[in-house]
């Protein structure tokens, strides 16, 4: 099979864990015999130094040419204060504009050698394995009007959810498939007792689920859906959610995984004649630039982003599988870096990337 990718490093530990998702990667290609063509681009900080835009004009043009696109991180503190536009994250707004992907996607699961990594209690997180599905082109951080305006005591900030029946559809659409090739279980989360919007989002998924019988479908208000995710994680296989409620609920994947270098993502839009989803993947970490050159990184969130690419972008299911078993294998082998708190002496990214590598050719 042919994959063209694009691959942008970005900032901070970006290059470092990015570069052993690659090495990932190009050894999946050789050894199931896929011809991988990859391209490199630049985003973020990076870019800004090099191009003054956080998005240049070519990066846009090989993310379109492209069947997929892996990305590092973006953000460096020297422009904690320029203007938004001028900013790393800007271009990471408009990269996902760009390739139109509105529906985020967050695999959590539980590896039980990292159990003692989280703080909840061992027999509460063990067997725990979601995927959060969170809307990502629309909703309150879109919706107009918005702004401050006034002063003194009228001063006051607006901002507007908005959703409409279409981008409803089509990211609900995206859950009750990917639950369909799963558990068969979809959680729907709104705010439906208080909200219209979610009063919408509620009726529209209850009526696509006539498409989806072999789906169960439930729904759930965000405030129990927040408590239940700690009292009881496996009761849950896909949720879907709005934007705002996606982008802070998924932030609890963390603490079910133990560390938030081992939660991998993937934003994805239509799918392209082939049946593959156009995707955008990236770990769900930031930049760390604080330990950037040191080799600390944790790559274990990017080479989990490239089994995500590989089974929704390409649909190898095969490959990613393999990916996802040597993940869990060098987990249960201690060859890890320091944020996952090792026995010993702490393995370095590029040991880890590796590991990976040689547990692929042991477990397959």
């Amino acid at each position: 099979m042919q994959l063209n990718v694009l691959v942008l490093p970005g900032d901070g530990i970006g290059p470092e864990v990015t570069a052993e998702a690659v090495r990932v990667l190009k050894h999946v290609a050789a050894r199931w015999g896929h011809n991988l063509r990859l391209t490199e681009g630049l985003l973020g900080g990076v870019a800004i130094h090099q191009t003054g835009s956080p998005f240049p004009e070519e990066t846009a043009a090989r993310a379109l040419e492209a069947d997929a696109t892996l990305l590092g991180a973006v953000g460096l503190p020297e422009f904690d204060s320029a203007p938004p536009a001028q900013r790393p994250e800007r271009g990471l707004l408009g990269i996902r504009k760009t390739l139109g992907v509105y529906a985020n996607l967050r695999p959590v699961r539980a590896y039980k050698a990292l159990l003692d990594s989280s703080p909840l209690k061992n027999d509460i997180v063990d067997g725990t394995d979601l995927i959060i599905v969170r809307e990502l082109t629309g909703g309150i951080y879109y919706g107009t009007p918005r702004g401050i305006s006034g002063s003194g005591p009228e001063e006051r900030g607006v901002n507007t959810e908005v959703y409409t029946r279409a981008e409803i559809e089509r990211v609900a659409r995206v859950a009750f498939e990917l639950a369909r090739r799963r558990r068969k279980k979809l959680t729907s989360v709104d705010k439906s007792n208080v909200l219209e919007t979610s009063q919408l989002w509620r009726r529209v998924v209850s009526e696509l689920a006539a498409e989806y019988p072999d789906v169960t479908l439930e729904h759930i208000l965000v405030d129990n859906c927040a408590m239940q995710l700690i009292l009881n994680p496996r009761r849950f296989d896909v949720l879907v959610m709005p934007n705002l409620f996606g982008d802070i609920l998924s932030d609890e994947g963390a603490v079910l995984a133990g560390s938030i270098g081992m939660l991998p993502s993937a934003s994805i839009g239509d799918r392209r004649p082939s049946g593959a989803w156009v995707g955008l993947y990236e770990p769900v970490h930031g930049s760390a630039p604080d330990i950037a050159g040191q080799g600390k990184a944790n790559p274990l969130a990017a080479i989990g982003s490239v089994a995500a690419m590989l089974e929704y972008s390409f649909g190898l299911t095969e490959e990613a599988g393999a990916v996802n078993r040597a993940i869990e294998a060098v987990l249960e082998s201690g060859r890890v870096t320091a944020d996952l708190k090792p026995r010993g002496r702490p393995a370095t990214t590029v040991e880890v990337g590796q590991a990976v590598v040689d547990a692929i050719d042991s477990k397959s």
